[in-house]
């Protein structure tokens, strides 16, 4: 029988090289030394004062993910080729055996590893013509269609190789598993821009970078910015989907996190003059505009985005698929930093407020101070003709 080459990783779409070894080779050690240098979140942000509002997310923490103890119903695309055959530490260890033939099989060393980018270019994304797009450029079967999501197979996956795959997220995010930056640029440049509604400035387009892990030798679990799943997900799209509408929240959020930050070093200084000179050099009208813009924020946020709803797809999907993105939703802390941002819109408007009335006030003395002046011309007028009268004034 000839024998079977071990397994070369494909580089193909920026994807880490996978190799199958047993437990005794040091390359886990060493992987697992590398993971916190190599996870490290790239964020594009404008230069602001201060820290923002996610700055202090807890990135070292560590979240358990759902386990294949609680996935022991469902079946992974590639698990039942795990089920009959192993490699067995023989001579011929390339050789296949079925199980129960040799003992039970001995334990591997598997990872494959790639970034996961997530990309927010927009408030939103025309969900018609992003369709039309995508189903003229990609093979018919690659282009699956979700309630909020659509699903692209942009590189197919074969056995232990993930392949790399594309979310267009209705509110504006593109999210990449396992691509090169000029594969991500050609996606977001094209399809993404020729379909996007209200695009965001390039200065305010946010970036958000991740790692991904398929493991043997792991319990899953994110932190770092990487998220390690079982070997067995690493063909199932729905799994990789689960994870990205977490992400791709976060995203979102830093996008009007920014745009929060914005409004308020525009506005820092404003009740130090107050507080300093007791007056405040800015028009009713710059104030109306403010307060415009931090309700139209405020509103995106807690009324018009579904950002911080539960995506429609897990209703209809198995448990394990919401448990993974309630534990990532919980590692991204997306909970306490929407409370923030609602506190820190709470108190901007407190601020505006306070600034308008202070405007109003100041507006009403000075027409208090002009009616006391139209009445004291008014008083001066009657005193002379008063006096006229009497033939004091206007004689001569």
């Amino acid at each position: 029988l000839p024998l079977l080459q071990p397994h070369a990783g494909r580089s193909s779409a920026g994807q880490t090289g996978q190799t199958t070894r047993s437990r005794t080779s040091p390359a886990p050690d060493d992987r697992r030394a590398a993971t916190a240098m190599a996870s490290t979140r790239n964020r594009q942000q404008n230069t602001i004062t201060g820290p923002g509002l996610s700055a202090g997310r807890q990135k070292d923490k560590l979240v358990p993910l759902p386990g294949d103890d609680e996935a022991s119903q469902e079946e992974s695309v590639q698990g039942g080729n795990d089920r009959h055959y192993y490699r067995a530490p023989t001579l011929f260890e390339d050789l296949p055996i079925e199980v129960g033939m040799a003992g039970p099989p001995p334990p591997t060393y598997f990872s494959a590893r790639g970034r996961i980018t997530f990309y927010c270019v927009a408030e939103s994304f025309d969900r018609k013509k992003l369709e039309e797009l995508l189903r003229l450029t990609y093979p018919a079967g690659t282009v699956l269609s979700y309630p909020d999501v659509f699903f692209v197979e942009y590189i197919k996956g074969e056995g232990s190789n993930p392949g790399a795959d594309v979310f267009f997220f209705d509110y504006g995010v593109v999210a990449c598993w396992g691509m090169t930056k000029s594969q991500e640029m050609t996606l977001v440049k094209g399809i993404a821009r020729q379909a996007q509604c209200q695009p965001l400035p390039d200065s305010e387009v946010e970036v958000d970078e991740f790692q991904y892990n398929f493991t043997t030798t792991e319990k899953p679990h994110v932190q770092n910015d990487t998220v390690t799943l079982a070997r067995r997900y690493v063909l199932d799209h729905k799994m990789k989907l689960a994870v990205s509408y977490a992400l791709a929240q976060s995203t979102k959020l830093s996008v009007y996190e920014k745009g929060i930050m914005d409004v308020v070093e525009e506005t820092k200084n404003l009740p130090e003059a107050l507080a300093e000179t007791g007056e405040v050099k800015i028009h009713g009208k710059d104030i109306a505009k403010l307060i415009g813009k931090v309700f139209l924020q405020k509103s995106a946020v807690n009324l018009l985005s579904n950002v911080l709803d539960t995506p429609e797809f897990f209703w209809h999907r198995a448990d394990i698929y919401q448990s993974l993105y309630n534990r990532i939703s919980e590692y991204l802390e997306l909970e306490s930093r929407v409370e923030l941002l609602n506190s820190r819109f709470n108190v901007l408007q407190e601020m505006l407020d306070m600034l308008r009335q202070h405007h109003a006030n100041c507006h009403g003395v000075r027409l208090e101070w002009i009616v006391i002046w139209l009445i004291v011309v008014e008083v001066v007028v009657g005193l002379f003709e008063l006096l006229g009268l009497f033939g004091l004034v206007g004689q001569h």
